[in-house]
C-alpha cells in the first residue's frame, strides 16, 4: 500500500476539516430551523467538496497503486480495483 504523497495529505486534510465544520454549521441551520433550502444549498456544498477529496484519492490510487499493479502483472487485480472506484464513484 503507498502512503498519500505529503503534498496531497496536506490538501485533503485541510479540505476535511473545512467539510467538517460546514457539517456542523448544517447542524446548528437544522437546530434553529433554518429555510430548508439554505440547508439543502450548504448540504449540496458539503457532498460537492467530498467529492474533490475523493478526485484526489482516486488519482493518487490510480498514479501509485494501480499503476504498480499493471507493471508487476497484477492486471486483474488493477483492473478490479479500477471497476470498483468507478462504481462507488458513480453512486
Amino acid at each position: 500500500m503507498t502512503q498519500l504523497p505529503a503534498k496531497h495529505k496536506e490538501k485533503i486534510i485541510r479540505r476535511l476539516k473545512i467539510i467538517e465544520g460546514q457539517v456542523r454549521g448544517l447542524q446548528e441551520m437544522v437546530e434553529k430551523g433554518t429555510y430548508c433550502i439554505d440547508i439543502i444549498t450548504q448540504s449540496s456544498a458539503v457532498k460537492s467538496a467530498l467529492s474533490t477529496v475523493e478526485d484526489v484519492l482516486m488519482e493518487n490510487h490510480l498514479n501509485t497503486c494501480v499503476h504498480e499493479q499493471m507493471t508487476t502483472g497484477q492486471t486483474k487485480k488493477a483492473v478490479s480495483e479500477v471497476i470498483k472506484v468507478y462504481t462507488l464513484k458513480r453512486k
